[in-house]
């Protein structure tokens, strides 16, 4: 079967590579051995954020009465039904892609795609029947799964990884939950949030420690307000599950304790799928786990591309998605423009929020910037105010000399959808000045990013 473009995954990366190498006109098939939509929309991203909401929604009604609601009767967490909600959104979308493919003319094969030394790509499906594809381009965007490390090694049950936390049956009295990136940060406010009791470990010293370190001093504030406990500078040596309860040894700074839970759950990154592949027979070279590429995904074999997780670059689902358009566009004879890596929002969805793009006040100075820091408290905000969640702030950096928009670290309540204003802004090369000049709407939280702009040049109003 021939194709101008064979896809193999069909998660951020390779299904949107698919549907703009079709409606450029490139005849595209897409493989896939498991749900449409990959890990993002089904293990990840999406499932992920329904949990939250329904413990926001948990959370808002359990202090009702701060809003003048009475509510009856005492409101308690139902996670069974959270899971099936949250089950039932990934299903969703995931037949969303179906449809998708179906109105932009994309074919889907459902089986195990494999590259052959003659570059082509042999696909096996469940019954163990094959075929082989050609096609002039073939795009590999595999992705990630749960990482492992010593001393740690799931079982599925007692220690688990992200899929077995977005389904489990019951809910844990108590956990532990090993790494605080955006994974650990969220599942672990997650149960906090429900009732479980939680301590979250992390091996840097400040959890979520590739944000600014503020923003990181925030959350953990904030997590440990709502009775979580937080172990910085702290790794977990070994895991015992012989017992009724997990013993989770923890070495930190004054040395060894044991600290007994029902689950374990490990959050300390991904790994790449680079396994079944086919890479070394058709002489495609990786480095470190990653397959390497050029600004336009192209590997060293001609005619084969790869994207996503499994190329260096933040292993985000907005970023694959940018990455597999870039690259067809490339195949297309387009001439996109590289994508710049420096310009990547980062969203963490705990309550609060976490937003940020660009350089951190630390990394601004260590790369020799003089620079002007502006900070605004949501404490100074009335929309703040008036939705009762005042924690937080956004903080921005600019270069002194020139003028230059070097970062912007956010954590509060809806930071997510405020970040987009200062990537935009960073792209169109937009000086703090037209920030503080643009007018933006009163109430809103997004005021905050023009006060804290102000607050940078000595003009702030509100603080």
């Amino acid at each position: 079967m021939n194709y101008d473009v064979i896809v193999i995954g069909s998660g951020p990366g390779g299904y949107v590579a698919a549907i703009r190498a079709s409606q450029l006109g490139l005849r595209t098939v897409v493989v896939e051995r498991s749900e449409l939509g990959g890990i993002c929309l089904n293990w990840g991203c999406i499932p992920t954020k329904a949990l939250l909401k329904s413990a926001q929604v948990f959370k808002m009604a359990s202090h009702a009465a701060n809003y003048g609601v009475v509510v009856e009767g005492a409101v308690t967490p139902d996670l069974g039904a959270m899971v099936d909600r949250s089950r039932e959104v990934a299903g969703g979308m995931s037949k969303g892609i179906q449809y998708l493919f179906k109105k932009n003319k994309v074919d889907h094969i459902a089986g195990t795609g494999m590259l052959t030394p003659d570059k082509k790509v042999r696909v096996t499906d469940d019954s163990g029947n094959e075929q082989v594809l050609e096609a002039k381009h073939i795009i590999l965007a595999t992705g990630a799964r749960s990482r492992e490390i010593t001393g740690l090694k799931q079982d599925g049950k007692r220690v688990i990884g992200y899929r077995e936390a977005m389904t489990l049956k019951k809910q844990p009295a108590s956990m532990v939950v090993v790494g605080s990136g955006a994974i650990g940060s969220e599942f672990a406010w997650f149960y906090s949030t429900i009732g479980t009791k939680v301590t979250l470990v992390e091996y840097m010293p400040t959890i979520l420690p590739f944000e600014d370190e503020e923003v990181s001093k925030q959350v953990e504030r904030s997590f440990k307000k709502g009775g979580m406990k937080v172990k910085t500078s702290a790794s977990v040596e070994s895991v015992d599950t012989s017992g009724e309860l997990c013993k989770v040894t923890i070495k930190t700074k004054k040395g060894e304790e044991v600290i007994e839970a029902e689950v374990v759950l490990s959050a300390v990154g991904v790994t790449t799928n680079l396994e079944g592949l086919g890479l070394e027979d058709a002489g495609v070279e990786t480095a470190d786990g990653k397959v390497k590429t050029d600004e336009y995904y192209r590997t060293n074999v001609p005619g084969v591309y790869a994207i996503g997780d499994i190329v260096r670059g933040p292993a985000l689902a907005h970023v694959a998605s940018h990455e597999g358009i870039t690259c067809v566009e490339a195949i297309a004879g387009h001439n996109p423009e590289p994508i710049d890596y420096g310009n990547i929002p980062g969203c963490t969805y705990t309550l609060p929020e976490v937003a940020s793009v660009g350089l951190t006040e630390k990394q601004a100075i260590e790369k020799g910037y003089e620079i002007k820091v502006g900070k605004f408290p949501f404490t100074a905000s009335g929309k703040a105010s008036a939705s009762g969640f005042k924690e937080g702030f956004v903080k921005v950096i600019f270069d002194a000399k020139y003028g230059e928009w070097l970062g912007a670290h956010m954590v509060g309540e809806h930071v997510t959808e405020m970040i987009s204003e200062v990537v935009v802004a960073r792209k169109l090369e937009t000086t703090g000045q037209e920030i503080i000049k643009s007018v933006h709407p009163h109430p809103t939280l997004s005021e905050a990013i023009m006060e804290a702009v102000a607050a940078a040049y000595d003009e702030v109003i509100h603080i």
